[in-house]
């Protein structure tokens, strides 16, 4: 009788957050381990079920970087990293687009579709949503460092997305970007995550990873602040409390917040229904990024 007692009560309490989030878009990033264990993928991807049947329009932008790194070297590739990015000619990036769609986006789409939704691939080699520009990173001597197909995103196509969601489809975006002149490009999942929840206005932006979530000290993970603004984040980012894989995640989330999605979430997608905990509760277990 207890345990019944305390489902309801988990029900009431979710009750005024599924009314506050029907009908709004929330952006929902996939990184990390968790497109590398289909037990932890299919759990998350349920809880992303449940927000489309309570009424709120889930987006969903992936990663697959360890997918990458595997498929290259069954192909006897040594990726090049440079400054914490893949280098990317033509053949890593045919390597790239195959894995990024038939291995992870094909895969997210089917697990969907196995729970009754009716999910819709946006990549490349179908409706691509995503324009970027070639990127260049700063290097010695003033000099910009060349990463070959390698892109930052610049524009989203968030009328087909918005267009999608309000016809109950959920959009499974993979981070394969086209150039102005038809091109590809291989692009961050995160800065793609930041770019699609401004585009479309979305109420949330929640990065889902390995993390959980921005910590004041990386070996205590007890050390988790739940709340920061955007003034705190540049003054842990200024001294380099906020570094590596966690940087290009909290620029998403600025650059989202700056666009006008009221809040951004970092959670760890290993705890069970983290992505619901965080949504429905008032305490969440991630890290909150608010203006």
């Amino acid at each position: 009788m207890q345990r019944a007692i305390e489902k309801a009560d988990a029900l009431v309490e979710a009750m005024e957050y599924i009314r506050k989030f029907s009908g709004k878009i929330i952006v929902v990033k996939l990184g990390g381990s968790i497109l590398d264990d289909e037990r932890l993928q299919k759990k998350l991807l349920i809880d992303v079920a449940f927000m489309a049947t309570v009424g709120i329009h889930p987006i969903i932008v992936h990663g697959g970087g360890k997918a990458i790194t595997k498929a290259m070297n069954e192909s006897g590739l040594e990726p090049v990293w440079v400054q914490g990015r893949r280098y990317t000619d033509e053949r890593t990036l045919t390597i790239v687009e195959h894995t990024l769609i038939h291995k992870v986006n094909n895969v997210l789409c089917e697990t969907l579709k196995e729970l009754g939704y009716d999910p819709m691939s946006l990549h490349s080699l179908s409706s691509c949503v995503l324009l970027a520009e070639a990127l260049r990173l700063d290097g010695e001597n003033g000099r910009k460092q060349n990463l070959g197909f390698v892109g930052k995103v610049t524009e989203v196509n968030g009328k087909l997305l918005k267009t999608l969601c309000a016809a109950g489809t959920i959009p499974v975006i993979a981070p394969v970007a086209k150039d102005k002149a038809g091109g590809k490009l291989n692009v961050n999942a995160d800065n793609a995550a930041g770019m699609v929840a401004a585009a479309v206005g979305a109420e949330k932006l929640v990065m889902v990873s390995d993390t959980h979530g921005i910590l004041k000290d990386m070996e205590d993970p007890s050390s988790r602040v739940s709340s920061l603004d955007e003034q705190q984040i540049k003054e842990m980012v200024d001294s380099e409390i906020i570094g590596g894989a966690m940087l290009p995640k909290v620029d998403a989330c600025i650059a989202a917040l700056d666009g006008g999605v009221k809040k951004a979430h970092i959670i760890d997608g290993r705890i069970p229904h983290s992505l619901l905990l965080e949504i429905y509760t008032e305490a969440g277990i991630g890290t909150e990024i608010i203006r």
